[in-house]
């Protein structure tokens, strides 16, 4: 089965890593996307400083890169500018810390159907990803689904990348729900490709990241769907506690949900 991951907080390290060391999960790291930090060197270092010294060579960890208003696609030469400038810090700080994988959004524009636009998207993103894997070596990249409404977008950039084994798709299952489009479509759409799960709960509306089984997601269509894959997706419980981590696990646990058995 694929690795389990959660989301650590400092504040809270120790209980962290009791679930960790008890899951053998890895950590995902979400401190690195928030500019406020970004643009803080000293409370930067000081961040990576303090989870290195609690890491212990965890080397399969991985981080959630900057997403806000990233688009690395933009023909704005100032708009891309700057979305490159915040890859290069957060792929500089997953070397620092040894990380396996950064995480990054699609981030196009849902329900603009110019074809142009749609091409020079797949296009400029696959140039752009080819070259980041190609400057940093010892990382891998997931793109993951947020605001899309559909999947083939991300399908497409992800065929064309076939040949990087350091690329792969995250599927954020709970964005899936509340895209518009059935999840199944996204379940056929992306099943060569995904590397790497987001999973939580929601009420089908609102990106709530509720516990795993407190929302209206089906897990047994999940766990059944994810049985299916050749390659044991990693898979990350994406919720906002350790309390809420932990009720996760043993719903999962209870019912034998993927990654569990």
């Amino acid at each position: 089965m694929g690795k389990l991951y959660c989301i650590p907080k400092l504040s809270d390290i120790d209980r962290y890593l009791g679930v960790a060391e008890k899951y053998n999960a890895g950590f995902e790291y979400n401190d690195f996307f928030i500019p406020k930090l970004l643009d803080d060197s000293f409370s930067l270092n000081m961040v990576v400083k303090k989870y290195i010294s609690v890491r212990h060579n965890r080397t399969e960890d991985t981080m959630h890169g900057a997403f806000l208003d990233i688009c690395v696609n933009s023909e704005d030469a100032k708009i891309f500018e700057v979305s490159d400038f915040r890859v290069h810090q957060c792929m500089d700080i997953a070397t620092r810390m040894g990380l396996k994988a950064v995480i990054f959004h699609t981030n196009y524009i849902v329900n603009f159907r110019l074809k142009s636009y749609i091409d020079s998207w797949i296009d400029r993103n696959e140039e752009y990803w080819r070259q980041i894997l190609k400057e940093y070596q010892d990382q891998c990249i997931y793109i993951e689904n947020m605001f899309d409404d559909k999947p083939y977008m991300l399908a497409e950039l992800a065929k064309r990348m076939e040949d990087e084994p350091r690329f792969g798709v995250c599927l954020d299952v709970a964005h899936a729900l509340i895209s518009g489009s059935s999840v199944n479509l996204w379940y056929d759409t992306l099943k060569p490709y995904v590397t790497h799960f987001h999973i939580n709960d929601n009420d089908g509306n609102e990106d709530l990241h509720c516990p795993v089984g407190t929302g209206v997601f089906d897990w047994k269509k999940f766990d059944n769907w994810c049985r299916g894959l050749d390659n044991n997706p990693s898979t990350l419980i994406e919720v906002r506690s350790v309390e809420d981590l932990k009720a996760s696990v043993e719903y999962m646990q209870n019912n034998k949900i993927y990654p569990f058995v």
